[in-house]
């Protein structure tokens, strides 16, 4: 099978073959859904997801549909051109925005009070000339990595054995070159989650609790360097594992998970499957 329209109730039913397929895909009564999806039925029977035939991409849980956050761009006065692309890089997906015609903290401003911030852009980069397909259209597997452009931003080096420590700890949780004291965190590719990471790395390594608030509201490197040389001395605690016992306790959120699933009568409401791929001898008690 090729294009959208396959849906999990078909791929679950063991009597449904390709040929009982393609002789009657349709079940008198029930309902199928347009998942968007991209699939094709191997000889074994197997179906392979290919990829989605829209822009649709899923970061941090939300499905995000890089036209829209394009559109959005384009009603800020000002720009004249925008594009958004989706990039993996190992296990995450970011959003990067092209612009032309605005400087990024101008629009960074604008859009977000036009959308959630989960949908906003991880970095935005300025452009000049856009690369262009033989066609006279955008070529967009020919746009500039973030790397690329993060090479043409201005560069402050720390000044203070504290910014130069806290660079460090910046760059391995953005992942995004070279920190200068000028970098505004969310601009570099930051949020919420990541935030939360520095602020962690920021315990371990200096002994003080920055509370997360101040990542918000003071995000530059320089910024965050004052708070930091300004609180008081709170050393890092690792939290020790609990002894081995037969059960633990739950915490509130998790009972009242509990009792929602036992009231919904067996749902699958707060089920997460995943399928993981193991290589190597299995330590099957471990497991």
């Amino acid at each position: 099978i090729a294009g959208a329209g396959v849906t999990r109730g078909y791929l679950n039913r063991p009597e449904l073959t390709k040929e009982r397929f393609l002789d009657d895909p349709f079940y008198p009564g029930e309902r199928m859904y347009q998942t968007g999806d991209l699939a094709r039925w191997l000889p074994d029977g197997v179906v392979e997801w290919l990829g989605r035939t829209d822009g649709q991409v899923k970061i941090r849980g939300y499905r995000i549909e890089p036209g829209e956050v394009e559109a959005a761009l384009r009603q800020i006065d000002g720009v004249r051109e925008s594009a958004v692309v989706a990039r993996t890089e190992g296990e995450e997906t970011k959003l990067y925005a092209y612009i032309e015609g605005h400087d990024q903290q101008t629009v960074r401003t604008e859009l977000t009070k036009r959308l959630p911030a989960y949908m906003m852009p991880s970095s935005f980069i300025e452009m000049r000339d856009w690369p262009v397909t033989p066609s006279g259209k955008l070529d967009r597997k020919a746009l500039p990595a973030p790397a690329e452009a993060a090479e043409c931003r201005a560069y402050t080096a720390p000044r203070t054995i504290t910014e130069m420590k806290l660079a460090q700890l910046w760059e391995e949780v953005l992942k995004n070159g070279p920190a200068g004291i000028r970098d505004h965190f969310f601009e570099q590719g930051g949020h919420s989650l990541k935030a939360t990471a520095l602020v962690s790395r920021i315990s371990k390594e200096f002994g003080v609790q920055v509370p997360l608030k101040e990542i918000f509201a003071k995000p530059t490197l320089e910024e965050i360097a004052a708070v930091i040389q300004e609180l008081d001395e709170s050393p890092y605690a690792a939290i020790e594992p609990a002894g081995k016992q037969d059960t633990y306790p739950v915490s509130s959120a998790q009972k009242r998970m509990y009792v929602l699933q036992q009231l919904e009568d067996g749902g699958v409401g707060y089920n997460m499957p995943a399928a993981l791929k193991l290589t190597g001898p299995l330590d099957r008690a471990r497991l």
